[in-house]
Parts: structure tokens; sequence; C-alpha cells
């Protein structure tokens, strides 16, 4: 039996190393989604979108100006993102299957819209608002990470107190 040739990244296949095997791994199999999961995700795309839409139609800016109507959507979908994972995650609950895929999935990740907020910074560099468009980048990540933060972290501190005031 003949060598075969060292496997490549062309191959599909990713440099061996510590821990990594050279041989071509079983081809994953994928569950299907139940309809129902893909519905709900379906219903809450819809809906966040639609908010989403509504408050851009309803807060525009001009060309050059920050965007302070995605840049609220973004952090205030990962605040949602950051209490929704908390409720999702007590053990003390017990979440409906379909919440985090119409909630998490659909209603926050449609009403979320981070293409939008990278074609908006790359607008405003070819507007020649560098400035505003860096502040605009790094603020978006800053507030979006912090609110994910003080999302859970509020939510966390709550849950815990409305367990203490049970009998």
């Amino acid at each position: 039996m003949a060598a075969r040739p060292p496997a490549t990244p062309a191959d599909g296949i990713g440099a061996t190393g510590a821990g990594r095997s050279a041989e071509p791994s079983e081809p994953r199999r994928h569950r299907p989604v139940p309809v129902a999961v893909l519905a709900a995700i379906s219903l809450g795309g819809v809906v966040g979108a639609l908010a989403r839409y509504g408050l851009g139609a309803a807060f525009p800016h001009d060309a050059g100006q920050f965007p302070w109507s995605t840049f609220a959507i973004n952090v205030t979908g990962c605040l949602l993102i950051g209490v929704l994972m908390v409720l999702l995650t007590d053990p003390a609950g017990r979440p409906h299957r379909l919440a985090r895929p119409f909630f998490g999935v659909g209603l926050l990740g449609g009403f979320t819209t981070f293409s939008a907020y990278t074609a908006e910074a790359v607008t405003l560099l070819r507007d020649g608002a560098g400035t505003t468009s860096l502040l605009y980048i790094l603020g978006t990540l800053v507030a979006a990470l912090v609110a994910v933060q003080v999302g859970a972290t509020a939510t966390r501190t709550v849950v815990a107190l409305a367990r203490k005031e049970r009998p």
C-alpha cells in the first residue's frame, strides 16, 4: 500500500501537531431542526427586525453624523441578551424550550444589527468622518460588552432578591 501524502489545509484538514491528527474526521451529522424551533426563530426575527427598522426610521441620522439609533439599538439589545441569558440559565427556572430560539436567536438577533453597524462605520469613513467612525466602532464595542455585563449582573441581583422574599 502506497503512503499517502501529508494532509494540507486545502484538504480541509488542519495542521498536525499537539493533539491534532492528520486523519480526516467523520463528517458531522446534523440533527434535523424541529419546525417549531424554526418558526420561533422566524417569528422572533420578524418582530425584532421590524422594531429595529421602526426605531431607525424614527431617529434617522445625516451623513457624517454619529448613528445614534443603531448605537442605541445594539447596546439595548446587548443589555437584553445579558438579561435573557441569566433568565434562561437560572437553575431554579424552567424556561419554555422555545424561549431561547424566539427571544435570543430570533427577536434579539433580528433587533441588533451589527451588519448595519459595520456598514455605517465604513460609510462614515468614506464621508471623511474618520474620527466619528473610530468613535462609533470603539464606542459600540465597549458599550455593548458593558451592557451585556450590566444586564446579566442586574438580573442575577433581582433574581437573588426575589428568592429571598419567597416564604
